[in-house]
C-alpha cells in the first residue's frame, strides 16, 4: 500500500498528530503519554512564544485511511543565527516499523527546510531545549522521566539506515539517596555559603518559591546559552514555563541559591516521579486525569531533577555542594530512595561532574541524529 504525506493544517489534524503515538504505544509498559493539552499550546502559534523566532511544519504519514507516522519540521531562527547555521530540525517523531515510512516523513521536512534555504537536518530537537529532545539509544527497559522522550528502538535504525549519524548525545544517570548527611558535608556546605556570600532560599510556600521563577529561566539561559544548540529563552516563553511548572514545585523539591542582592545564582528543580502519574492519566486532565496527577506529587520514593544550573561567575566555587546538601537533607525528610537525574549532554563535563561524588548508575541515553540535506536529496 501507498504511503501518503498530508500536511497538518487544521486543528482537527492537529490532534490526531498529538494522539498518534497513544495509538502506537498502546500495551508498551515504558510510554508516558504527554499531556494533549501541554501538546496543543507548544504546537500552536497562537500560543508558543517561540513562533517570534520559529517556523514549523507539521506531517502525518498515511496507508490507506490509517496513520502511521508524524514528524515536525522546525526552523529555529535565533539558534541558527546564533550557531552560524542553516538548519532545519525534525521533532515530535513517530512511526510504525516501516522503514518507508520514515523515509516519507524525513523527506517531506528536507524538502520544506531545502526550500526555506536550509542545508542541515538534525533531531529529534523541539523549539527550546525545554522540548523533549534526543532518541533513546540505550535504556529502553526504564520508565522515562516526563519531560524525556521514549521511543521503540527500531527508529535510530531507521535513521541510520537513511543516512543520519550521531551529532551528540545526552546521558540520563540514577542513583540511590543516602540515609543520612554527613556532619562533615553540612559544615562544608555552610563554609561553601560564607565564602561564596551566598544564602540558601528557605521558602515557607510554592508561592514564594514562584517569586524566584523569572530569575531562575534567566540564570538558564545565562548558564546554558554555550551547550549544544541553545536557543535563548524569551520573556514570553519564561513566563509560560513558569506557569507550567512551578504548579508542580514543592518547596522541599527546590534549592535556590541567591547572593547579597538576591540574585538567584544557583538552582536545582526537582519533583517527585510522575511517570507512572501519567501513564493512569493517558494524557488527560479530565475527568480524572488531575486525581492520577495529584496523588503522584504525593509519593515519595522517585524523584526526578528537571533542571540544574550555576550562574557562570559562581561556577568553581562549590555551590553544588550547597545545593545537594540541601535537597539531601530534604529528600531524607520526605522518605526519598531514588532520584533520576536530568539529561545531561555527554560533552557538558562540568555538570556531569556534580555527581562524581554519589554512586550513580547509567538509566538512558540520548542521541540527536544529523545529515547534510544533500545527502537526502531525491
Amino acid at each position: 500500500m501507498s504511503i501518503t504525506i498530508h500536511q497538518v493544517s487544521r486543528r482537527r489534524e492537529l490532534k490526531k498528530f498529538i494522539n498518534f503515538p497513544n495509538q502506537l504505544y498502546k500495551g508498551c509498559e515504558n510510554w508516558v503519554p504527554a499531556m494533549t493539552i501541554d501538546e496543543l499550546a507548544t504546537l500552536d502559534p497562537k500560543k508558543n512564544a517561540a513562533f517570534q523566532h520559529c517556523r514549523a511544519i507539521y506531517f502525518l504519514a498515511y496507508k490507506g485511511q490509517k496513520i502511521v507516522g508524524r514528524i515536525a519540521g522546525i526552523i529555529n531562527d535565533k539558534a541558527n543565527a546564533s550557531w552560524g547555521e542553516n538548519t532545519v530540525r525534525f521533532g515530535w517523531y513517530d512511526v510504525t516499523d516501516d522503514l518507508a515510512v520514515s523515509k516519507a516523513l524525513i523527506q517531506a521536512v528536507a524538502d520544506w527546510g531545502s526550500a526555506q534555504g536550509m542545508t542541515v537536518i538534525k533531531g529529534p530537537l523541539g523549539f527550546s531545549d525545554m522540548d523533549k529532545e534526543g532518541l533513546l539509544v540505550e535504556g529502553f527497559e526504564n520508565l522515562p522521566s516526563i519531560t524525556t522522550l521514549y521511543n521503540y528502538p527500531y527508529y535510530g535504525t531507521h535513521l541510520e539506515q537513511l543516512g543520519f549519524c550521531k551529532d551528540v548525545d545526552w546521558t540520563q544517570r540514577i542513583m540511590k539517596v543516602p540515609d543520612t548527611v554527613s556532619e562533615r558535608t553540612q559544615r562544608f556546605a555552610k563554609t561553601i555559603g560564607e565564602l561564596a556570600q551566598v544564602r540558601m532560599l528557605k521558602p515557607n510556600s510554592t508561592r514564594e518559591v514562584k517569586k524566584y521563577g523569572k530569575g531562575v529561566f534567566d540564570l538558564l539561559n545565562r548558564s546554558f546559552q554555550v551547550l549544544y544548540e541553545y536557543s535563548l529563552l524569551n520573556d514570553e516563553q519564561i513566563q509560560a514555563y513558569i506557569n507550567q511548572y512551578m504548579p508542580f514545585m514543592n518547596k522541599d523539591f527546590v534549592a535556590i541559591v541567591l547572593n547579597h542582592e538576591d540574585e538567584v545564582v544557583g538552582f536545582a528543580l526537582t519533583i517527585p516521579s510522575l511517570s507512572k502519574a501519567m501513564q493512569k492519566a493517558k494524557g488527560k486532565l479530565f475527568p480524572f486525569g488531575f486525581i492520577h496527577l495529584l496523588k503522584g506529587l504525593r509519593q515519595r520514593k522517585l524523584a526526578e531533577l528537571l533542571m540544574i544550573g550555576i550562574d557562570p561567575r559562581y561556577q568553581n566555587k562549590g555551590l553544588n555542594a550547597l545545593i545537594f546538601e540541601h535537597l539531601h537533607t530534604n529528600f531524607i525528610r520526605q522518605n526519598v530512595e531514588w532520584m533520576v537525574t536530568n539529561p545531561q549532554l555527554e560533552t557538558n563535563h562540568p555538570s556531569l561532574n556534580l555527581f562524581s561524588r554519589f554512586d550513580a548508575q547509567p538509566y538512558m541515553r540520548r542521541r540527536c541524529y544529523t545529515a547534510p540535506l544533500s545527502k537526502l536529496a531525491r
